[in-house]
């Protein structure tokens, strides 16, 4: 099972990744600001009424069917906003997970280049050492 996370990580981009964690970040910004800015519909009425036949219903069975629409809406409405914050939070993560990850890659390639250094040195050590 191990093996199979391993190949998958190894066939992720993660240059394409990395470059493009900021445009997912200013995406879901935008998606935030967006419908932040919508206004949410005006809740009337609590109603539950829910004719089936709008035709043969009665003005305040309609009336009460429309307010618990609304209500709905409104509820959809809030869901929608609360999903947009997540998937903000999300993608702000996601950036900082990046951000991490090319830290690591940096550290790991300052060490791998220490790692040849420190081993070229030990091959010279011991060649002189034979030698001497």
């Amino acid at each position: 099972m191990a093996i199979g996370w391993l190949t998958a990580l190894k066939t992720v981009p993660w240059a394409d990744v990395i470059s493009a964690a900021p445009t997912v970040v200013d995406g879901a910004k935008k998606l935030w600001s967006s419908v932040a800015r919508k206004p949410s519909p005006p809740a009337l009425q609590n109603g539950s009424a829910h004719a089936r036949d709008p035709a043969g219903a009665s003005p305040d069975a309609l009336r009460a069917r429309i307010a618990a629409l609304e209500a709905t809406v409104g509820g959809l409405h809030q869901q929608m906003l609360d999903s947009s914050k997540l998937i903000q939070a999300l993608a702000e993560q996601n950036a900082q997970l990046i951000a991490r990850i090319e830290m690591i890659q940096k550290r790991i390639r300052r060490l791998m280049a220490g790692t040849v250094v420190v081993a070229v040195i030990a091959i010279a050590a011991l060649l002189v050492a034979r030698h001497a």
